[in-house]
């Protein structure tokens, strides 16, 4: 039986309660979405005791079917001040499904300064005082608790910068070996759980059964037919899982959309040392490996980064991170950027929105582009606390402001990703009409890069199917491109709870997350009519492919009118 489990932390307790009828219908960022429109004042502080963070696993997650171990975090957002979500890999989405957990609810705020644990498992929740784990990075908080509870259990936490309440924190989530490697970066959903005085919470699932279904043949013959159609992909999921995320590089640097010097530019001339074949050459020779962030996964698309010495070092050295504390600081040292990644994910920042902070303060005079060491420097004062930390702590527009820099690459107060818009058309247009803000995984496509035509409708359709997969906690990165899928996540849904689900109602989940979404923005005060591009993008041409992001703002407001009624 699936419960929701509310955590209130004003009164430090926890209850289980019935799942509502409507939460039954979706999983993930859908569910997320729908709690927060429906129990959140939109008008809140974001760090305030009103705002709650909701933490939802896919519908599919505990079934372990191939790919289906996402987790959402969702809360109003301190950075974009609208709603988020971010999800994450790892192991807690299977581990809470395998309990009957269908969401997490957080809210309230503790009466007195310190920090707190929770503690989950089938005989209940509890909280637990954990001001020992204080200002501790996540490797380590990760290893006290492993040490208290067990190498078998499942983490999620926050580290100093989620403590410090800063607007880049993220929320890290440990992988199948357990390091703390996968991160609910984006929004700054960190810094929420930081306020809630939540330093961890720590999932034990042993002694659980596996997850109830209803059609046991049903499910397993669909899980066949769809790693089937996975692993003969050969130009999407499978290469991969050859190279990781880093197998873009080539790619996107060709295109000219790969962020360079602080988006000056789109290609790096350095490109080929951060590219994913040279990685793989150097890190298999220092006992590397690719590897799966979850149980059931069959792309593996993690690259286990090892050190000079041999010693593994990160988990989570992707393309987003290469560019843009590579390419976009003009950092073409791989091991520098494995180094930056591997203190981001100590520290809880976002690398996305810390490369572009970075980005910025070269832009300032405070940094110097190419200059690695400095940025290390720069990236440990965010774990410090200093002056200048906070503000790269605080993101890309804190530190534009602050150094009044005019050219400032964000939308809705969140960075640009490492899509440059002008060379991504597609991905300008969800940056612009996204809930979320900037946001790359929301909906982005290479099939028309530089040309305006149709990406308002190509936009829209991958937002609402990327929303979808969100809700069913499925990650992008084993889609398919050579074969629909939408039927096999109806039978999977129908084998496990006798639904009768087509295709047809899958897209549903997306539009239904939307809406929810585009509707806790309004009435946050975000007119999504009002959303613009940096002025930049559309007066500044970028090269090698002297492109502008000329996609017309009229036609773009356009893009939510069947929605917005």
């Amino acid at each position: 039986m699936e419960s929701v489990l509310r955590i209130n932390m004003s009164r430090l307790i926890c209850r289980k309660e019935s799942v509502p009828e409507v939460y039954q219908k979706t999983g993930g960022r859908g569910l997320s979405a729908l709690i927060l429109n429906s129990e959140v004042d939109a008008g809140c502080d974001p760090l305030g005791h009103l705002n709650k963070l909701v933490v939802a696993p896919g519908a599919l997650a505990g079934t372990l079917a191939p790919s289906f171990g996402r987790l959402s975090f969702g809360a109003k957002s301190p950075l974009t001040k609208g709603i988020k979500e971010a999800n994450v890999g790892g192991t807690a989405a299977q581990r809470l499904d395998r309990l009957g957990i269908k969401v997490i609810i957080v809210e309230g705020q503790p009466e007195n300064a310190g920090l707190w644990i929770v503690k989950i498992s089938k005989d209940g929740c509890e909280l637990l005082p954990a001001d020992d784990l204080s200002a501790m990075r996540n490797y380590d908080a990760v290893a006290a608790l492993k040490k208290r509870f067990g190498d078998h259990v499942g983490v999620f936490s926050i580290g100093p910068a989620g403590e410090m309440k800063m607007a880049a924190a993220t929320i890290a989530v440990t992988d199948q070996d357990g390091n703390p490697a996968r991160h609910a970066a984006r929004g700054g959903l960190g810094a929420v759980m930081g306020s809630k005085g939540l330093k961890a919470v720590v999932i034990d699932d042993s002694g659980v059964s596996k997850v109830a279904m209803k059609d046991v043949a049903l499910f397993q013959k669909t899980v066949r037919k769809l790693v089937k159609v996975i692993k003969s992909d050969e130009t999407g999921p499978l290469l991969l899982s050859t190279l990781g995320t880093p197998g873009f590089v080539p790619v996107t640097n060709q295109i000219g959309s790969m962020p360079t010097e602080n988006y000056r530019m789109g290609s790096f001339e350095s490109f080929e040392t951060l590219a994913g074949d040279a990685i793989k050459e150097i890190n298999t020779k220092r006992g590397g490996k690719m590897h799966g962030c979850m149980p059931g996964c069959v792309v593996r698309c993690s690259v286990a980064f090892h050190s000079k010495e041999g010693n593994y070092l990160t988990s989570g050295l992707e393309y987003e991170t290469i560019a843009m504390l590579g390419a976009n600081l003009k950092i073409g040292d791989v091991d520098a950027v494995a180094e930056m990644d591997r203190l981001c994910d100590e520290l809880g920042v976002d690398t996305i929105e810390i490369g572009s902070a970075l980005s910025q303060a070269m832009a300032a005079g405070k940094l110097q582009f190419g200059d690695a060491p400095g940025v290390i420097r720069a990236i440990k004062e965010i774990g410090q606390g200093t002056p200048f930390g906070v503000i790269l702590g605080q993101g890309t527009v804190a530190v534009s402001k602050e150094f009044g820099i005019e050219r400032i690459p964000a939308v809705l107060g969140q960075a640009l990703p490492a899509h440059d818009p002008r060379a991504c058309k597609t991905a300008g247009v969800t940056y612009a009409t996204s809930p979320m803000g900037a946001d790359h995984t929301a909906g982005m496509d290479y099939a028309d890069p530089y040309g305006k035509e149709g990406q308002i409708q190509r936009s829209k359709e991958l937002q609402i199917f990327l929303a979808a997969v969100d809700s069913l906690g499925y990650c992008m990165f084993a889609i398919p491109t050579v074969a629909p899928i939408l039927s096999h996540f109806a039978d999977l849904l129908n084998a496990r709870y006798g639904t009768t689900l087509t295709e047809a109602d899958i897209p549903l989940l997306g539009v239904n997350a939307i809406k929810n979404e585009l509707e806790f923005n309004q009435k946050a005060g975000i007119d999504p009519t009002l959303i613009r591009m940096p002025d930049f993008v559309r007066e500044e041409v970028i090269p090698p492919s002297n492109s502008v992001f000329d996609v017309p703002q009229d036609e773009i407001n356009t893009i939510w009118n069947d929605i917005i009624k």
